[in-house]
């Protein structure tokens, strides 16, 4: 079976119903993006950050998966699907798929704020006061903006060892997540789902932009492939 790696953006959970920053223009709930995740932003006010992220984790229990994470994981009955995703959400996992790469984090873990290596489940409310083994506060287990990525060596080997690209509901805009593209291997198919793609067919040799939302995209993708 071919390898069909899948990089997924915030376009995927919007479909749920999750909000994202990029859909209230730059705003979450009133916040500016560094207000609320940056490390200065959890230096000036902790209490605020942790709000903001209860609120998102309480969220997730609230949405369900959509059209587009259940036909990617359709996809696993004909291609190795690895998913290396841009979202902090759970939703990919609920609907079934079997492979999962979170690049930014994910909300339903937490971890020390001295030891990245301590990170823990979490599905409730996080305050100042919880602390890990170690006694140190416990933060959201988010990439914040600033921040390395430390997954992004894992995802370039991923994509190096592509068969297929696929591309789902991400701007393209935000790094080093943008960058995965140019780590296919020469000749791999590049298929990109999103009603406003950031990126035009001439970008890349082998590139096919399908202007839909996943709910819709994943599936026309599927019969190209098929093809």
């Amino acid at each position: 079976m071919k390898t069909l790696v899948v990089l997924t953006g915030a376009g995927v959970s919007a479909e749920s119903g999750v909000q994202t920053f990029r859909d209230a223009g730059g705003l979450w709930e009133g916040h500016d993006v560094m207000e609320v995740a940056s490390p200065e932003g959890w230096r000036k006010n902790p209490e605020l950050v942790l709000d903001f992220y209860n609120k998102r984790r309480a969220q997730l229990f609230k949405v369900q998966p959509n059209q587009g994470h259940l036909d990617l994981v359709d996809l696993e009955r004909d291609f190795i699907v690895q998913i290396i995703t841009q979202n902090v959400d759970d939703l990919h996992e609920r609907a079934g798929s079997a492979a999962v790469l979170h690049l930014h984090g994910e909300l339903f873990k937490v971890r020390s704020v001295y030891d990245e290596n301590e990170v823990l489940e979490w599905k409730k409310d996080l305050f100042l006061g919880d602390v890990g083994k170690n006694g140190d506060q416990l933060r959201p287990h988010i990439v914040w903006f600033g921040e390395a990525v430390p997954l992004i060596p894992t995802a370039i080997e991923m994509v190096e060892e592509a068969d297929i690209l696929a591309v789902i509901g991400t701007s393209l805009q935000v790094y080093p997540a943008a960058s995965l593209l140019h780590y296919v291997k020469k000749g791999t198919p590049i298929y990109y789902v999103d009603p406003n793609p950031g990126i035009s067919e001439s970008a890349f040799p082998h590139l096919t932009i399908i202007r839909e939302k996943a709910g819709i995209g994943v599936a026309i993708m599927r019969k190209m492939l098929e093809q």
